[in-house]
Parts: C-alpha cells; structure tokens; sequence
C-alpha cells in the first residue's frame, strides 16, 4: 500500500512516523511535509489548501490511501473530489466536516440529536451578540465562538462584560478572524477538566483511540490567551472505562447516527473535546480530523497498524470494536516562538536536536514550523516543535519529556513549564 499524508505540521510528522515501515506499507509519501518528515519518508511541495493539486499529485504517484492531516482541504471539499475520482481517502465530505467548520452548524445538530453541550446562542450580526450579552443570558466568564476555522484562535473565554463585548468588535466589526468570525455562538462556561475523546470511523461503526488531554493557554496554570495548543498528554487518567462506556453512547453514537440520518455520514478521525462537569461529559467542539498535540502523544501508543483502520474506515468496511493501545503515559510540550499566538519571529537558527536524538531515547521530537535555510533549521511558524517523552510513570514521562527540552534553544522560544501535571 502506498500512503499519501498530507500536510506539514507536527501531526503529520506523528502521523508519517507512525505508518513508515507498517506491515504492508510499501511507501509513505508526504505533501508538503518539513524537514523532521523529509527525514524519514519522501516529501513533495504541494498546496494542501488546493485540493485539485492533492488530487493530481496522488494520481501521478499511484497513491492507493491519501491521509489528510489539516482541516482546511476538508472544508474546501478534497474528499468529495477524491471520492468523484473513485479514489480513497481518509477523511469526512465537505459537509460532514462542518462539524468542526461551523460552530453554528455544530450546536444545532447536537441540539437536534441530543448530545450533551452549552447552552448557546447563535448570533449572526454585532448586533445580535451585543444584546446577548447586554441580557445577561449566560452570566459570566462567558464564551465567545468564531463559527468558522481560525486556526485554533477564534475562543474566548471573557470574564466579564467589557472583554465580552471587546471580543464580539474584533471578530465581527474589526474581522480579527476573516469570514469566520462573521457569525458568532455564545455559551454558557462550562466547569470541569477537559479531555480530548477520539475514534476512527466509517459513517457507522467506530474504534475508539486513547484519551488525551491538551493544554490550550499560553502560560502555565492554564493563563494567557488561548492558542492552538501547547502541549498533550495521553492517556488521560479521567477516561475510565465507565465514562469512556459513557461518552460512545451519549456522543459518539448519537453523532454517527445523527449524520448518517442527515445524508452527510462522517468518515474519518471524530475529535470530542469534552468537558468533564458535575452533571456528566458535555461537548465543548468537535474537529474533523486529528488534534495536534494530541496526534503525537496518542500515535506512540498505537499497538495495531494504524494503515488498516485508516484504510477499512476510508472504504466503509470498520466493524466497531476497542482499539488496542500500550498504557505507558506519554507527554508533549509544544516549543512556541517568541509572539505567538500573536505575531511570531521567525527565521531563529534551531540547536541541540542532535543532542535529543543522542541523549534522550525515550523522547522524539515532531517538527512543525520549520524549514531548512543555509544548512540549518530554523523557526518558521507559531509552534515549531513538539517534544513528546515517555516513562513507565506520569513522573518519568513528564521528566523525560523536559530533559529533552532542556538540550533545545532558539531565541525567542516559550514553552510551557506544567504539561502534564494535571495527571497527577
């Protein structure tokens, strides 16, 4: 089988790691990919934004399964191009991707089949959110949606009336987000931990992967603004066996049974970020592909052939079942440059990943933004590297994960000093 993973980020790179060398895996592509992929499997400069280019690139490299990493081809609808062509691809239609693409679209199917979220308003105009806001509907802190893709940016959580208001003028007046912020939804906050909840799917059955749980603000204690994320650990102590039992019937089920009705059955990787409340798992947002950083804490884990299930979910032939996993936690820290999540340096020269490779072999690095210039690697994006550690522990993989930072510098790097430490 010949795999094409398409994207550039370090979830692809997870991603790539974990199918080269499978059983039956003859080769690995990836498009665009960065130098840590390019390392180990071929890359090819393509527009993951253009699904027409993916489509052209894996019929010429007579690609039998194309992964799609990003959200954005799905939105602009590669699988529906790729499924026209009678090729196979893992990953939902258009339309089934509008479960991460439209917040609006999103808390009306759960209302329509009962999964458990926030309450909400749809507001389609300043106006509207304005006097959401003004009603006192949802108290405060309150939380403030973008409706369409912002890379990871378009949330806010605002504690009180004037951040509320100042967050609806940047998104719909000021358009902080583009189009995406043109409409917006406003919940209620929700209380409770976070976790990430993931299953493959092929429009009707499911094999659950590992939980995780992923670490959204900026700066230790969970401050700062939100970003895309700054680092992961899995599994996540909170999904027991009861819960998790919990969780496939009152969201998962519902979900694939609520598209399906819908004509739009969503094959691919189904994302749940949950929140854990006191009145049980509430859907905070769902994505329609991988999480990154959760991608490349859960891939280690994987104790089966990640191509099989991608292959017999993008062809529809998935039976339901538990998927099979090592325990051993994992954690990943998210090395970020100087301004993100704002505007970010770049072009800052890269060291001590040699020293990693050496030194830390329970640890591997995932590259994201970065690029090759004069011999050396260097920043080039918000996250530029996730480094994941392992241990037989929670404390051996958080420590195994930071002493592999430590060998890491750039000008400018941040990073978070707790991933993890929600685990204990």
């Amino acid at each position: 089988m010949r795999i094409l993973v398409v994207g550039g980020g370090a979830r692809e790179h997870a991603l790539s790691w974990r199918l080269a060398g499978e059983p039956g895996v003859t080769e690995v592509l990836c498009a665009p990919g960065n130098p840590g992929i390019a390392g180990m499997v071929r890359t090819l400069p393509v527009d993951p934004g253009d699904p027409g280019a993916v489509l052209a690139l894996a019929e010429a490299e007579r690609i039998d399964l194309t992964v799609i990493g990003p959200e954005l081809p799905l939105s602009r609808g590669v699988a529906d191009l790729f499924a026209a062509r009678g090729l196979r691809l893992f990953g939902p239609t258009r339309a089934a991707a509008e479960l991460e693409t439209s917040k609006v679209f999103a808390k009306a199917f759960m209302v329509r089949h009962g999964v458990p979220t926030a309450r909400y308003r749809a507001c389609a105009t300043a106006g509207d959110a304005f006097a959401t806001l003004a009603s006192g509907e949802f108290g405060y802190p309150v939380v403030l949606k973008a409706d369409g893709l912002a890379a990871g940016k378009g949330v806010v959580v605002a504690p009180d009336r004037a951040t509320a208001e100042a967050a609806v003028t940047a998104a719909m007046v000021d358009q902080a987000y583009g189009e995406a912020g043109a409409a917006l939804v406003i919940e209620e906050c929700l209380v409770g931990e976070e976790v990430s909840y993931f299953v493959v799917a092929d429009g009707v059955a499911a094999v659950p992967l590992v939980s995780a749980q992923d670490h959204k603000r900026i700066f230790d204690d969970d401050q700062g603004p939100n970003t895309g994320g700054m680092g992961a650990f899995a599994p996540s102590p909170r999904m027991e066996a009861a819960l998790e039992a919990r969780v496939l019937r009152e969201v998962v089920a519902p979900v694939l049974e609520g598209m399906q009705a819908e004509g739009r059955p969503f094959r691919g990787f189904l994302y749940c970020g949950l929140m854990l409340t006191a009145d049980g798992p509430k859907v905070i947002e769902f994505n329609c592909r991988f999480g990154d950083p959760e991608a490349q804490v859960v891939m280690p884990l994987l104790d089966e052939p990640l191509s099989q299930l991608l292959w017999e979910a993008a062809g529809g032939t998935l039976a339901s079942r538990p998927g099979r996993f090592r325990r051993e936690p994992h954690v990943g820290v998210v090395l970020a440059a100087r301004g993100y999540p704002g505007d970010v340096e770049t072009g800052q020269v890269i060291t001590g990943l040699d020293a990693v490779a050496r030194e830390c072999p329970d640890a591997v690095v995932f590259h994201a933004g970065v690029t090759a210039r004069d011999g050396a690697l260097v920043t080039a994006g918000g996250r530029v590297l996730t480094i994941v550690g392992r241990g037989a522990t929670y404390p051996d993989a958080i420590a195994c994960a930071y002493d592999a930072v430590s060998r890491v510098h750039f000008d400018g790097m941040q990073y978070r000093r707790d991933i993890g430490r929600k685990a204990l």
